[in-house]
């Protein structure tokens, strides 16, 4: 059987996603020994060979099943993942594809430096570059998790060891964030953690109607991920700063994310800020002093949605302050931490592409 450099799992549940122009990144023009693994998930996977095409019978082509009744994208990333036997594994999405050139970079970088990891330069149809993490002014090697922000990149997209995570999945059960613990644990336990920032790298399309994360859901079950991570056996060996980079990160974007979702649903915010003041409670029990690193806009508004009356049009108005450059939205309130690596100025400051 032949041995491939990198085997790409690519997940697709519908047979309008463009599964062609995907397989077609991996395979065109690379030099590494490259194999796509197609997982059909639950659909009939005739409809998905057809749709291949000219890549149906290809070599570098493994087309698997997965039937489970579950709309989530773990189960058939989780197929993906079992089946691969190359050193190195990446995962594509059915409506994405990888710049010409970029499996070939990860990989060079990969064998030259022994990264665990290697994060791809993430390259969005109308945003344009990710700035996401908020690494050290041109860290490209020896990323770390708290000093380079690691938590912020949430999609494992990039080449990953399997000398290094041959054992790690996807969380299943999940309806959002089952890569949210995945992620973690390669940043937080990995070792040479590089960042191929300048070369080709990974294509976002937003042409995908019907994505599989797209469903709405309470706020229990888009946080479920926080149980995971704390559930998971590395966690307890995490140390404070480690701890609080996580928190800090999950508050940030996951919650206040949360916020402006149920500020717009037909229940209100009201019907579920308890929930959300529960997930506070939780980030601050596993990471202590958290929540004295947001900035004031931030604090600000978890006092409006706290507060008996709530002005869901000043905290919409808040929201929509919190990327900006005034002293709220850079600034805790405590200003002996304002300078702090994972407080509002230093982290803002970094997000650059």
């Amino acid at each position: 059987m032949k041995q491939y450099d990198i085997d790409v799992v690519i997940a697709v549940h519908s047979a309008s996603r463009p599964i062609r122009r995907a397989v077609a990144s991996v395979l065109d023009g690379v030099n590494a020994g490259v194999r796509a693994i197609v997982v059909a998930h639950n659909i009939d996977v005739g409809e998905i060979r057809d749709q291949l095409g000219v890549f149906a019978d290809h070599t570098g082509v493994m087309l698997l099943d997965l039937v489970d009744g579950i709309h989530s994208p773990a189960g058939p990333m989780n197929r993906g993942l079992d089946a691969a036997t190359a050193p190195y594994v990446a995962l594509l999405g059915s409506d994405d594809e990888f710049a010409p050139g970029a499996l070939d970079s990860w990989l060079g970088i990969a064998r030259e430096t022994g990264a665990s990891t290697v994060l791809a330069r993430i390259d969005r149809q109308s945003a344009g570059p990710d700035p996401l993490p908020p690494t050290r002014r041109g860290r490209t090697r020896d990323l770390d998790a708290v000093k380079d922000r690691l938590a912020y990149r949430s999609a494992p997209l990039g080449l990953i060891s399997r000398e290094h995570f041959g054992e790690l999945r996807f969380t299943p059960g999940l309806g959002s964030g089952e890569d949210l613990e995945f992620t973690a644990a390669l940043w937080f336990t990995g070792s040479h953690i590089a960042y191929d920032r300048a070369a080709p790298g990974y294509y976002v399309h937003e042409d995908g109607e019907d994505r599989v994360t797209s469903a709405g859901r309470s706020v229990a079950e888009d946080f479920a991920f926080v149980n995971a991570i704390m559930g998971s056996d590395w966690f307890p060996r995490l140390n404070r700063s480690q701890r609080r980079a996580l928190g800090v990160k999950t508050l940030r974007i996951h919650l206040f994310d949360a916020i402006l979702i149920r500020l717009h649903s037909a229940e209100g915010l009201v019907a579920h800020r308890e929930a959300l003041d529960a997930v506070i409670g939780q980030v601050e029990e596993f990471a202590p002093g958290t929540t004295a690193l947001l900035s004031r806009v931030d604090r600000a508004i978890i006092a409006a949605m706290r507060a008996p009356e709530v002005d869901e049009a000043h905290i919409l108005a808040l929201l929509s302050a919190r990327w900006g450059r005034s002293p709220d939205a850079l600034l805790p309130r405590n200003p002996f931490i304002a300078f702090h690596r994972q407080a509002p100025y230093r982290t803002l400051r970094a997000t650059v592409a």
